[in-house]
């Protein structure tokens, strides 16, 4: 493969407006039904020729990672490329890691993502989408929905996927604690009182933040709780974010530690944000969009 200069794919981090989660099944995977929406920041995926294959790590967050057989971009180049069942090229993919590690926010998901649809484009391979669902599938539950990087509701293991109600622009202040919430421990910690994952009825549409917001209230993510119990700190963004005005709801995604506050426009998104930012300065802290359907 000869590339014409470095080709790039945008990894948007993924968001669980709400995560309802069912006791471990028999087959070792934890029911769940969720909202997963996808906002305007997250890493970036670069492919360049090479001599030789290799994945290069970068971003302020890239020295947390290992670029061996483990790391989920090069499972999926690999996964990719025997789909393709033909030899390529060699090629670097360089990730710019720009979202904390074990973060609730899908970054290997979204990362793994990104690398099938990059590789597709760029080695011109003839593989369709249902081939690349099925590659997705079998990197972990989160791949499928960030593949497709728009909102949708998530159940079974998370690869059971249907369309989301419309949603308006949603503006966010994201903040991570900087401590880590590893989601094996974090689930292990849930499966001492594990509840139902029932589907909530949804709307067709949301048409403002503030009926989204009165919603998801009625929602819940029900890994914050061990979540808290395990890493305090991710208790202690929670308050700092509910306590503010601007917050229609806060609330954490995934099994942590990022947490969310949505706000009812842009202005107030940036002033909670500058806002968090100033009070700690220790902390992670993004505005960020889930672009509406109007878009």
């Amino acid at each position: 493969m000869r590339s014409s200069g470095t080709q790039r794919e945008f990894a948007p981090a993924k968001i669980n407006l709400f995560l309802h989660v069912g006791p471990i099944g028999a087959d070792g995977y934890h029911p769940i039904c969720s909202l997963m929406a996808f906002t305007d920041i997250g890493d970036e995926l670069g492919l360049d020729s090479a001599d030789r294959m290799e994945l290069k790590l970068e971003g302020p967050f890239g020295g947390g990672l290992d670029p061996d057989d483990r790391n989920l971009v090069v499972r999926a180049r690999d996964a990719l490329l025997a789909a393709a069942g033909r030899q390529r090229d060699p090629f670097r993919l360089t990730l710019d890691k720009r979202l904390p590690i074990s973060a609730g926010l899908g970054g290997g998901s979204a990362d793994a993502a990104a690398t099938m649809r990059l590789v597709r484009r760029v080695a011109g391979l003839d593989l369709s989408d249902e081939v690349l669902g099925k590659i997705a599938r079998s990197l972990g539950s989160d791949v499928p929905a960030c593949l497709r990087g728009r909102p949708v509701i998530a159940r079974g293991r998370g690869d059971q996927l249907s369309p989301a109600p419309d949603l308006p622009d949603l503006h966010l202040t994201l903040v991570n604690p900087g401590v880590p919430s590893p989601t094996g421990e974090v689930y292990r910690a849930y499966d001492s009182a594990p509840r139902v994952a029932d589907a909530p009825v949804l709307p067709k549409t949301f048409a403002t933040a503030a009926e989204a917001a009165a919603f998801l209230r009625g929602c819940r993510n029900d890994l914050e709780g061990p979540s808290v119990r395990l890493q305090p700190r991710i208790g202690d963004a929670l308050a700092a974010l509910a306590a503010q005005a601007q917050t229609l709801l806060a609330r954490m995604s995934g099994s942590g530690a990022t947490c969310f506050a949505l706000c009812a426009n842009d202005g107030e998104a940036r002033s909670l944000t500058a806002k968090m930012a100033r009070l700690h300065p220790e902390w992670w802290v993004r505005q960020a969009l889930i672009k509406g359907a109007a878009a």
